[in-house]
């Protein structure tokens, strides 16, 4: 099954930390960084049509309105906040007693059209709080997919489409099966599916010394979630970069990745023009 549309994604995670402070950001002062990814991307992107490629950039909190204010208008470029609160504002109801969460009414108003959820930061960041609990294990994984649904539903609620990553980790590779079933069934349970795609994490793959998953693998994962979605849109969220870019394209059922860093050696970080050339070398143009 090959998707007619693509898309291709942006994962900026916390890139803004200035070297000096353990960070890898060499783009721009703080208050400008947003900003500058927008301004050093936007142009490059003019040329593909919307109705072919989606592009979406995922921005920490702080930068998006930066970014939005830098945005031009009629550029093929949302921009999308790192996750949405599980409860969202209502008129005549909660009107913001939120402290430390974003809800999804809130990046809205910033200039959000999507967001990322589920990411296996997330997903570990919510398995850690469980387990100062003591719950752990299966029950604790099954929690987590419920508390990334009740956000998804919030997310499509808003009118945000959603970027939803679901992955193994390599203790979780001999039942993959079920795993990355339940984070389907679970995660997307009541969803309006139409508003979501799914992105693949390997978790087991992704990192210094780790083996990056094969064409094979990748395939037959991909295959896997559209037989149990019903067909829909997989990107590779492994990490869609200049030495797989091509690979990844050639496999029929992916539609499309997700960028995170530009650069793994020397200066280390997010380089607009090189994200420009990831994306060329995958879309052949």
């Amino acid at each position: 099954m090959r998707s007619e549309m693509k898309h291709i994604f942006l994962n900026l995670k916390r890139f803004d930390v200035p070297v000096e402070l353990g960070g890898v950001n060499r783009l721009a002062p703080m208050a400008d960084w947003g900003a500058a990814i927008v301004r050093g991307t936007q142009d490059g992107l003019a040329h593909y049509d919307p109705a072919e490629v989606e592009f979406a950039m995922y921005l920490p909190e702080a930068h998006l309105l930066g970014a939005a204010a830098a945005h031009q208008p009629g550029r093929p470029l949302k921009l999308g906040s790192q996750g949405v609160y599980r409860v969202d504002t209502a008129v005549g109801g909660n009107f913001g007693a939120l402290t430390t969460n974003r809800s999804a009414s809130a990046v809205q108003a910033m200039g959000c059209e999507s967001t990322l959820i589920g990411h296996c930061e997330e997903r570990n960041d919510k398995m850690g709080v469980l387990a100062e609990a003591g719950v752990t294990g299966p029950a604790a994984a099954e929690a987590v997919n419920r508390l990334l649904n009740q956000e998804i539903k919030c997310a499509v609620a808003r009118g945000l489409t959603v970027l939803y990553c679901i992955g193994e980790k390599s203790e979780e590779q001999d039942t993959w099966q079920q795993v990355l079933g339940k984070q389907l069934s679970i995660g997307l349970d009541g969803v309006d599916k139409s508003k979501v795609v799914i992105a693949y994490e390997p978790i087991w793959s992704i990192g210094p010394g780790k083996t990056p998953a094969d064409k094979p693998y990748i395939t037959k994962i991909a295959r896997f979630v559209k037989e149990q979605t019903g067909g829909m849109d997989v990107v590779y969220g492994g990490g869609l970069k200049t030495d797989n870019a091509e690979m990844l394209a050639s496999i029929p059922e992916i539609d499309g990745g997700l960028i995170a860093l530009t650069r793994f050696a020397g200066e280390i970080g997010f380089y607009p023009d090189e994200y420009l050339d990831i994306i060329h070398l995958y879309m052949g143009k």
